[in-house]
């Protein structure tokens, strides 16, 4: 049976599954050209910087290969790394594969061969009713390794046939390294497959091997003994000069403490000389080796010039793409580096700011309006320091000519903007003594029992924006005046300017001593890593293009995204609209500021106003202005020699660009806004009362609009002093996101020993459920 499932395996479908384990997905990898192999000697200092790693050994533990009975292989997680290998292979990377399971695949064998010959003896012998009584010997390991090899290079075999690979087995033992014409004979073999294109598939030969020496392995760099995988896929790599080798086991990573205790904490980098500082724990399900022996090769793997990451190969959520992550540079697992930041890590800052900003919290509101005039005041005094800061990122943007003219505007700051800033900071500030701690209800639930619903900070944010460095100071302000603490990630293009202006924050947050509140993240992390950091953020708030807002929402995991994609904002003119107005809102929409996400997108006009002196203006303006006309295509039958025809009525141009449709009615406009629109802002130029009232109620945006110009919806001119975002979210918060958006709530009960036996049929106590007023400006 188990030939013949070996056998089926050179028909398979390139996807082998098992039952248990999630599918496996096909994903597409970027093909970009990464560096020739580089002058080994010296391990990658990032995780960024995994991506240029040609030559790859993934090193497969016993628990990943073998299934949970230890009886047999997890066919559906060998196929899906496989799978994977594959992949990197035909990039152009070399790789190699260090192997377990040929123990676990020969025992399977072989206690499936005993079964089978017991049950025919003791059939012959004991009859029929003594079979129940069979037992299977406990197998010796050589044996079990000698039965299995041949099969488990079978099942390779066939698996990366279907993705055109081919493979090569070597066995091992410790004495091929020891001894040197075996070493040079090891090294051109497996030299020469790689130019091949071949992937060596490397396992110790256990049918042969002596039992490991205690204590003989890790004796400097040129010494280790190969007493299991883990040591033998160390001394592979530093023998071949492998860029990457990744340790493939059954935990996530390393952890400070044994993974099952309540406080253990994954280690995201690991650095050499942090051995102290972790405790660990009982070895694998199976296999020799153990987290400890894993980090001792990995540490003598690195010092040999290889970077090391021990990761999960088991999770079935992530098998199918745990190897290509790494490689993409993702944060997956245990990264090995040489190289210590000076500044803590992203964890580290979550940590901290969550803990300062529960001290946050609990500051009087006058004392957190304190904080944001004090920075208000800074962003005045200070503006020479940060205009120049300012300055040198609009240089280095605009000479690298990878920037648009509407995202260096973003970029920009000047005098005047920095004063509305202070402005629009003193206005939160003022408003911060309404958030924290706000009591929004009161119930007598029963006598002497008292209830109060509570405002109270969201927790964790994470803001990540591009390009406007004004941004900083103001989703800094929002953060304070409601008690939540906050990490910032802005783009590399403005990092002088926002280096500046957290400095600041931190000088205005240091007077009540909760500096460490806000912090700017300035390591390597990619945005992805960062929304993979659900124990520690609470909220996202994405402020940039749509396209880093789409990306956030599909990166975020399990982290609530408060934002849009999009910003397909439509001005709709009425048959009945004054012709002033029009123009002057059409204009203005659109012109003011093109790339904002408020921005007109999309113009409908009524039918009616076609070749009519409204219609003719509003063309001839738009072209006074430079904006480039796309024609709907209502709007394009109508027309003899249009404008180009739009590729999409969803399209947020961000630019000088608009479409322009005809629409037949008010309710034509309503239902054009539900298919294309993205819920964002949408507007009517009416004089007809009843005619706007029915736009206003039956449009579904986060704003809407009567003349006057989309450009309104914004925190600032809405009163709120500025704003995280706009939402066009239908739950928690929508529009411009102010103070109120970033606070949640939390209910206190108050009683005097009640318990809810008391209120049942056979109690002595019955609910009232009265409200209790509120005062204004009540506070708990």
């Amino acid at each position: 049976a188990m030939f013949a499932r070996l056998a089926l395996c050179s028909r398979l479908p390139s996807r082998v599954r098992q039952s248990n384990v999630c599918p496996v997905s096909i994903r597409t990898f970027s093909q970009a050209k990464f560096s020739l192999p580089r002058a080994h000697g010296k391990s990658f200092a990032h995780r960024s910087e995994l991506k240029q790693a040609k030559r790859i050994v993934v090193k497969l533990g016993s628990a990943v290969v073998t299934r949970g009975d230890e009886c047999g292989l997890a066919l559906g997680r060998l196929a899906s790394i496989v799978e994977q290998v594959a992949m990197l292979q035909n990039q152009g990377r070399e790789m190699m594969i260090v192997t377990s399971g040929a123990v676990a695949f020969g025992k399977q064998r072989l206690r499936h061969e005993i079964l089978l010959s017991q049950s025919v003896r003791q059939a012959l012998h004991s009859g029929q009713n003594q079979l129940k009584d069979m037992s299977v010997p406990v197998l010796e390991a050589r044996a079990c390794a000698a039965a299995g090899q041949s099969g488990l290079m079978a099942l390779y075999e066939a698996m990366f046939t279907q993705y055109s690979t081919c493979t090569a087995q070597i066995l091992v033992t410790n004495l091929d390294f020891h001894d040197e014409q075996k070493r040079r004979n090891l090294n051109s073999t497996l030299y020469e497959l790689l130019r091949m294109n071949i992937v060596p598939i490397i396992n110790t030969n256990d049918a042969v091997v002596p039992p490991p020496v205690p204590n003989s392995d890790l004796q400097g760099v040129n010494v280790i003994s190969i007493k299991d995988n883990d040591s033998l896929a160390a001394r592979l790599a530093v023998e071949m000069k492998v860029d990457l080798l990744i340790a493939l086991s059954d935990v996530e990573g390393l952890y400070d403490s044994p993974p099952s205790t309540d406080d253990a904490k994954l280690i995201d980098i690991f650095y050499p000389g942090d051995q102290q500082s972790i405790t660990y724990g009982t070895k694998s399900r199976v296999g020799i080796g153990g987290m400890e022996a894993k980090v001792k090769a990995a540490l003598w793997a690195l010092q040999g010039g290889t970077s090391v990451v021990i990761a999960n190969g088991t999770h079935p959520k992530v098998t199918g793409h745990v190897i290509t992550d790494i490689v993409e540079g993702k944060k997956v697992g245990t990264f090995f580096s040489e190289v210590k930041p000076a500044g803590p890590t992203v964890e580290q800052q979550a940590e901290m700011a969550r803990n300062s900003g529960r001290v946050l919290a609990s500051l009087l509101p006058e004392q957190r309006g304190e904080i944001i005039c004090c920075l208000a005041e800074l962003l005045t005094e200070k503006k020479d320091e940060i205009l120049s800061a300012n300055k040198r990122d609009m240089e280095v943007a605009t000479a690298s000519g990878c920037f648009s003219q509407a995202l260096i505007n973003r970029l920009s700051l000047s005098t005047a903007k920095l004063n509305s800033l202070a402005i629009g900071l003193r206005q939160i500030a003022v408003s911060s003594r309404d958030s924290v701690g706000r009591v929004l209800r009161r119930t007598r639930v029963a006598n002497n029992l008292e209830l109060e619903q509570i405002t109270v900070p969201i927790g964790v944010l994470l803001v990540i924006f591009e390009s406007r460095p004004d941004c900083l100071p103001q989703v800094s302000a929002l953060a304070i005046a409601s008690g939540n603490a906050l990490l910032l990630k802005g783009g590399k293009e403005a990092s002088n300017t926002n280096k500046v202006l957290h400095q600041l924050t931190q000088e205005a947050l240091s007077i009540h001593g909760v500096s460490d509140a806000i912090q700017l993240v300035s390591t390597r992390e990619e945005v992805e890593d960062l929304c993979r950091l659900d124990k520690m953020i609470d909220l996202i708030i994405p402020r940039g293009s749509s396209e880093l807002v789409r990306d956030i929402q599909r990166a975020a995991k399990g982290i609530p995204v408060l934002g849009h994609s999009e910003g397909v904002c439509h001005v709709y003119i009425d048959s009945s609209a004054s012709i002033d107005k029009a123009i002057d809102i059409g204009i203005d929409s659109k012109c003011d500021y093109p790339a904002a996400c408020n921005a007109m997108e999309t113009l409908l006009i009524h039918r009616d106003l076609l070749r009519t002196p409204v219609f003719d203006q509003l063309i001839d303006m738009l072209r006074t202005e430079h904006v480039k006309i796309h024609a709907g295509p209502r709007f394009a039958s109508y027309l003899t020699f249009s404008p180009s025809e739009v590729k999409s009525l969803r399209t947020e141009y961000g630019d000088l660009e608009c479409c322009i449709e005809v629409v037949d009615t008010m309710q034509d406009a309503v239902d054009h806004i539900h298919k294309y629109g993205s819920s964002h802002t949408d507007v009517i130029v009416t004089e007809n009362e009843e005619t706007a009232e029915q736009f206003v109620q039956q449009v579904d945006s986060a704003c809407v609009f009567w003349n006057c110009s989309t450009r309104f919806a914004d925190g600032y001119r809405f009163g709120l002093g500025a704003e995280v975002g706009i939402s066009t979210a239908r739950i928690h918060a929508r529009g411009p996101v102010g103070l109120e958006g970033l606070l949640t709530t939390k209910w206190v009960l108050r009683g005097e020993g009640h318990t809810v036996a008391d209120f049942s049929e056979q109690g002595s106590m019955k609910y009232l459920h009265e409200s209790i007023p509120v005062p204004q400006g009540s506070f708990t």
